[in-house]
């Protein structure tokens, strides 16, 4: 059973400040929100006027880069909450302190669990809820995160629109001015993504982390090239501060690693599921004709197990599945992207180069 959610803490005072960013309010100073009299909604709201939602949302053009939070702290963002046009065309990056690399850099689809989700392409566009401690993904695509971000300095939240169309964007960014406890770690987040794995090549998560921290999460996609065989053996091994060929943790498998058992089969169907702590949420089965790939969709959350770092910090998972027989294993060569999320000191090391928009694609 998930551990109960402490609420005693609720009721404790805070010398903060509540704040939130939204179109209605883009730079979340106190009294400024609902001022607008212009914007995409103003001819619906003609005759009401002047605060009844006359900007709930704002268009990026292709090629452009939307700064949608620039923060002076203390402070950190509590909640977050994104919908619009959504597909792998909009990049997330959010930067601490100053700094001129982001410690957050991803697709925002996959960042929220929906990598699958191509709305420009029309790419399975059926939904798949998450019910999750640190993600809800909601009707009709409402996609929210609950990760605690403090900051002392500055924060910069940015959006990308690598695309050829115009991209419409809502969002809500709730977070706090105040203290920041001197032990709280900076959050971070990095996708990859590896289309085909190579043979007998392990799929790096993550790899290049220095400082102090802790890792609490991992999200992947899993697309099926070729026959749609079992291919969820492959471990899961976190090398920790020197360790060298061998890592000091590894996991059994991966349907073991995101807490199901048995290639997730129940009266020999695959059975998504979505828990406190972890789940496989998405679960897509060929229709037939050109959709001829299963495609998959998982968390795991390190919330009551953070893997702890003193130095530095690898993250690798096998693509291993069995051959038609099952006589022996099959190294794979699939579709495999990611989205590790941890806490760590500052300064964060320069991120491998995001993939091309080509590189990117629902393909």
């Amino acid at each position: 059973m998930p551990r109960a959610v402490n609420t005693e803490n609720l009721a404790l005072l805070k010398r903060a400040q509540s704040r939130a960013l939204s179109p209605e309010n883009p730079t979340g100073a106190r009294g400024a929100g609902a001022m607008a009299e212009t914007g995409p909604c103003e001819t619906h709201a003609r005759d009401l006027g002047k605060g009844w939602k006359i900007s709930p949302c704002i268009y990026i053009e292709p090629g452009e880069t939307a700064a949608i939070g620039d923060i002076e702290g203390p402070g950190a963002i509590q909640t977050m909450w994104f919908t619009g046009r959504l597909s792998r065309d909009y990049i997330l990056r959010v930067y601490w302190d100053g700094q001129l690399q982001p410690s957050v850099e991803a697709p925002l689809t996959d960042f929220f669990g929906t990598g699958w989700y191509d709305c420009e392409n029309k790419i399975e566009m059926e939904f798949a809820q998450i019910n999750s401690a640190l993600i809800a993904h909601n009707p009709n695509h409402g996609l929210n995160g609950f990760f605690y971000m403090p900051f002392r300095k500055h924060c910069r939240i940015t959006m990308e629109n690598i695309g050829e169309r115009r991209a419409q964007l809502y969002y809500l960014i709730h977070y706090e001015l105040g203290p920041v406890d001197e032990d709280a770690a900076y959050f971070h987040a990095q996708f990859r993504r590896e289309n085909p794995v190579q043979t007998a090549r392990e799929y790096t998560l993550l790899d290049g982390v220095k400082g102090r921290g802790h890792y609490i999460g991992t999200m992947l996609n899993v697309g099926i090239n070729g026959p749609n065989l079992w291919w969820g053996e492959g471990e899961i091994k976190f090398f920790l501060d020197g360790d060298g060929e061998y890592p000091t943790l590894c996991a059994t498998g991966t349907e073991d690693y995101f807490g199901g058992a048995w290639g997730w089969s129940v009266d020999g169907r695959y059975t998504p599921f979505t828990t406190h702590y972890m789940g496989v949420h998405f679960i897509h089965e060929p229709r037939g004709a050109e959709d001829c790939q299963q495609r998959f969709s998982m968390y795991r959350w390190h919330v009551l197990d953070p893997v702890r770092f003193e130095k530095e910090l690898r993250v690798t998972i096998q693509d291993l599945g069995w051959r038609r027989n099952g006589r022996i294993y099959l190294s794979r060569n699939d579709d495999f992207s990611s989205v590790s999320y941890w806490y760590q000191t500052l300064p964060t090391a320069p991120f491998p180069p995001l993939p091309s928009r080509d590189r990117l694609e629902v393909i």
